[in-house]
């Protein structure tokens, strides 16, 4: 018989031969232990590199647009430098410390906290001294175990509809970047806050892009092709960039970055904004009790914007245990560079890091370790030197990724809730509208907490709540009444 023949057992190698000994890296990342392949893993990684690569560009314009106490501006340049080199730097150690494909870039929202709540009240130094302490505080909380506790507090029909919830929310990030839903503008005197593409019809060769983008990796999903979401990317990429080059279109119609190849892909980085940060400066400028309500918005925010994303991914990618409250492998590890991002973000002065619901993207391609991780630092870190490179993908060509894998997630959790508990159904309910509709992960938590605590309560149950949760809630309150209680104050 040739050894073509050869009979295979059920693991793929000849009869009577051992199978092969995993690689020093396979047993490092777990990668056949989690049911992964070193392929899959760096699809995984360049699928999330290509949905959050926006980071780069939107960050430093929304840091850019503030200015501080002294009117003083964040230059471009070093924005992007920070932006990229923070980004790849965390991303890198969540890979490697915690073996989880989850990315870790400055986080939406909390740079807006920043540059118009936090900078004009004191020096840009000031402002993201502040940022470093609520880094700090997270990993306290993360080192006493507090932390993980108040994510073991959530029930799991919370946690599922948090989950939901972020698929929503994904899926309309990905519906507004592209273009495909757009906001009416306040002159229109409607009523109705969102439309379809502009002036309530699709105009525009980038939302064709948007549209073929998303048919093609749906087709592909239904054929069950290895690589649908990235496939799809790097081919609509391609196809903006020859749409771009045939047609007449200008740069604003592709939003932040334009499918057009740079005149060189290579740029300098300027890193003057690393460790210019004042720790506590800013109780000086506007007081310790305004200073703390500052530190803990920012706080806040970064505890459940990553909680909610670490539940989602740990959802969607099976690793999550629902025999230990829904944890992760690692998970204080996973906890603890989360709050080292934020941090990181602080010293980089490109506002809080945190993880990255676009990490769901990896996961849709079949990512289930760090390895995927490696991939999307290292890729952040070479835009430091290829930033004009990192900024040819358009959003038309990414964003269709994020409607899949929103799908993917419904999908999986929606049949898991007990929609006959009304003491779950509403508060779920409410966790997964509030998501999307306010665009904060935060908010949609927030939300549903309270919603379970008081209707708990009202059913008669209140004891079956746990402690921590009514803490939680409690904090979602001041989180919620924090403008009333500042004018209570006097410190509006």
């Amino acid at each position: 018989m040739s050894a073509s023949a050869s009979p295979v057992d059920s693991g793929g190698s000849p009869q009577g031969t051992p199978p092969a000994a995993p690689s020093a890296l396979d047993r490092f990342f777990q990668i056949s232990q989690r049911g992964s392949t070193v392929s899959r893993e760096l699809r995984g990684g360049l699928a999330t590199f290509f949905a959050m690569a926006y980071i780069i560009v939107l960050n430093p314009i929304i840091l850019g647009a503030g200015e501080d106490k002294f009117h003083q501006h964040l230059d471009n340049g070093q924005l992007v430098t920070a932006t990229a080199l923070m980004a790849g730097l965390t991303t890198l150690l969540m890979g490697v410390i915690g073996n989880v494909p989850i990315a870790l870039a400055a986080g939406l929202g909390i740079n807006a906290v920043v540059a118009l709540q936090l900078a004009p009240k004191m020096s840009w130094p000031d402002a993201m001294g502040m940022v470093v302490l609520a880094g700090i505080v997270l990993m306290i909380l993360v080192a006493s175990g507090l932390r993980q506790r108040v994510m073991d507090a959530i029930p799991n029909g919370l946690r599922r509809a948090i989950a939901i919830g972020i698929g929503l929310f994904i899926s309309l990030i990905g519906l507004v970047d592209s273009g495909f839903v757009s906001r009416n503008p306040d002159k229109a005197d409607t009523t109705v806050p969102l439309g379809l593409g502009t002036g309530g019809q699709l105009q525009g060769w980038p939302v064709l892009v948007f549209v073929l983008g998303l048919v093609l990796m749906y087709v592909l999903l239904v054929r069950k092709t290895r690589g649908a979401i990235l496939i799809g990317i790097v081919t609509m990429a391609v196809v903006a960039i020859v749409i771009n080059a045939l047609a007449d279109i200008p740069d604003a119609a592709w939003g932040l970055s334009v499918p057009k190849l740079p005149d060189s892909v290579v740029g300098s980085p300027d890193f003057g904004l690393i460790g210019e940060i004042s720790l506590f400066g800013g109780f000086q400028e506007v007081g310790w009790l305004t200073g703390c309500l500052f530190v803990f918005t920012v706080l806040l925010s970064g505890f459940f914007d990553a909680m909610g994303t670490i539940i989602g991914v740990g959802e969607e990618s099976g690793l999550a245990d629902d025999q230990a409250h829904g944890q992760l492998p690692r998970m204080g590890r996973i906890l603890f560079m989360d709050g080292v991002g934020v941090a990181a973000g602080g010293v980089g002065s490109c506002s809080a890091n945190t993880c990255f619901v676009e990490s769901t993207a990896g996961v849709g391609e079949g990512a289930r370790t760090g390895l995927a991780n490696v991939l999307t630092g290292g890729l952040f870190l070479l835009a430091l030197i290829f930033t004009p490179l990192a900024k040819v993908v358009p959003s038309q060509a990414a964003t269709p990724a994020l409607l899949v894998v929103g799908f993917l997630i419904m999908a999986s959790n929606v049949r898991e809730i007990e929609w006959g508990d009304s003491t779950v159904a509403i508060p779920a309910f409410l966790t997964i509208v509030s998501m999307p509709f306010t665009y904060s992960i935060t908010n949609g938590i927030g939300m549903g907490v309270i919603a379970f605590i008081v209707l708990r309560a009202a059913a008669g149950r209140a004891r079956e709540t746990p402690w921590l949760l009514n803490v939680v809630g409690l904090c979602f309150l001041v989180y919620f009444l924090l403008n009333p209680i500042e004018q209570l104050l006097g410190i509006a």
